[in-house]
């Protein structure tokens, strides 16, 4: 809140004390005025989002508010950054949020949002369970706390699922290698997870091999023992 920057700089007389003061409220009516025009054009709708984020970030640069009351603004700020997509600002705006204020309980649930967003789901939970201790009644924390939590299982089922279908492109892999048929490196290092490959690339390669065994050697097919099930099984 200091308005006077450099050392040796504060006021002295009893009139620069007070020309001080006149100027302090004076900046912060203006940045409660702006925090006011900003929740207004948020309530106007998305056309008006840039507005918003603009009046809270001038209300913050007044740097004459207290903390709690900053907080609030970069609270609002992230709120918008929300709505616009913003995840990454929405985060960083509400920890500002927290570090000013750590009670600030909209500031954890818009933190903890930014962080699910960003599928952070260690910190999305973290503050979560700190916005819960605050306050354990709110609904919307209660709301997100159940995304967290279906989030994470999603991850988990979507990595086995990627396991499963590594395991079973590599048996493919040694399955055609064995009847001595080549395949190029680029393929091998996609169907056998060097790459890291996502879940639809190792259906899609896999499928490439079914659909060229079964025009090329469909004897040799019948006989290996990954059969056409264990891709259908990918499939699903």
């Amino acid at each position: 809140m200091a308005l006077w920057m450099e050392a040796g700089s504060e006021p002295t007389t009893e009139s620069e004390k007070s020309d001080l003061e006149a100027i302090s409220a004076l900046k912060q009516s203006a940045a409660l005025e702006l925090k006011e025009k900003g929740n207004q054009y948020v309530k106007m709708g998305k056309k008006h989002y840039a507005d918003a984020i603009d009046c809270y970030t001038r209300a913050i640069d007044q740097n004459v508010l207290s903390d709690s009351e900053n907080s609030i603004l970069f609270s609002n700020r992230a709120h918008v950054n929300l709505l616009l997509g913003n995840y990454r600002r929405a985060l960083m705006d509400a920890e500002e949020a927290i570090k000013l204020f750590p009670e600030n309980v909209k500031a954890l649930y818009r933190a903890a949002k930014a962080s699910l967003s960003l599928n952070l789901l260690a910190e999305a939970k973290s503050f979560y369970e700190n916005g819960h201790e605050h306050d354990p009644n709110n609904e919307e924390l209660k709301k997100l706390a159940k995304q967290i939590d279906l989030r994470r299982l999603e991850n988990e089922q979507r990595e086995a699922q990627v396991s499963r279908a590594v395991s079973e492109a590599k048996d493919l892999v040694s399955a055609i290698e064995d009847r001595g048929l080549k395949i190029g490196k680029a393929m091998f290092r996609e169907l056998t997870g060097l790459r890291k490959p996502a879940l639809d690339k190792i259906i899609f390669f896999t499928g490439q091999f079914f659909f060229c065994m079964q025009r090329l050697c469909p004897a040799t097919l019948s006989r290996t023992s990954v059969r056409l099930t264990c891709f259908q099984l990918i499939l699903t």
